[in-house]
This record gives C-alpha cells, sequence and structure tokens, in this order.
C-alpha cells in the first residue's frame, strides 16, 4: 500500500512540474512577444513595462480619450470632457470615468518620458514604417 501511495505521489508531483514548466515557458514567451511589439529590444521592454504597470497601452489610451496624436492640450481638453461627462453625481459611470483616468495617467506618462528624453516620440496611431 505505502509503495503505491509513494507512486502516486511522485506522479502526481511530476504532472505538477510539467505543467509548471509549460506555464513558464508560456509566459516568457508572452513577455518577449509583448516586448517585440512595443519596439523590441530595451526600449520595447521599458514599454511593455510601463503598459503593464499602468494597465493599458498607448493605442488603448488614445482610444478612449478619442486622441489621433497625443498632444498636451487636447488630452487635457478631452480628459476634462470625458471625466465631466462620466461623474457618478450625473448619472455617470465610475468605471468609465477610471478608464479615463488611468488613460490620461498612460499619455501623461508618455509626455514625460519623451520631454526627458528630449526629442518627440511618435504618438499618432500610424507608426512611420507602416505605409
Amino acid at each position: 500500500m505505502a509503495k503505491h501511495l509513494a507512486q502516486i505521489i511522485i506522479l502526481g508531483a511530476q504532472v505538477v512540474g510539467r505543467a509548471f514548466t509549460r506555464a513558464l515557458k508560456q509566459e516568457f514567451a508572452a513577455s518577449q512577444a509583448a516586448a517585440k511589439r512595443a519596439g523590441g529590444g530595451r526600449a520595447g521592454a521599458e514599454k511593455a513595462a510601463t503598459n503593464i504597470r499602468l494597465g493599458m497601452s498607448i493605442e488603448e489610451a488614445k482610444q478612449i480619450l478619442n486622441l489621433d496624436k497625443v498632444d498636451a492640450e487636447k488630452l487635457e481638453k478631452s480628459y476634462e470632457h470625458l471625466f465631466s461627462v462620466n461623474d457618478k453625481s450625473k448619472g455617470g459611470s465610475f468605471y468609465l470615468q477610471s478608464k479615463v483616468v488611468r488613460a490620461k495617467e498612460r499619455l501623461d506618462e508618455e509626455i514625460k518620458v519623451a520631454q526627458a528624453t528630449g526629442k518627440p516620440k511618435e504618438t499618432s496611431s500610424q507608426s512611420s514604417d507602416q505605409t
């Protein structure tokens, strides 16, 4: 009886170990793919990390705030309008209001990075290498 119990425990540990290894490989591949989509290399990895930290990509943030390009003035105007429209006291949605806030935070971060590097980043909805 003890022999069979030990075999079951060993077999179970092997199955769990394989599943864990497979999950790690999938997670590593997904993070590599995200970094590649974000531009590859160190800059792509930083951009992917920022997307994860702030919870959304630049493209999603621009969609939420209905912007084609990241412009500080248009960003502020769109943010103010959407934030006030979705105010819960006016019958709006707290969820949508929080998405608007997160989108503004993401685009503010992108503006801050662009100003820190001293060069404008490609912030339009179409990349220059897509023709």
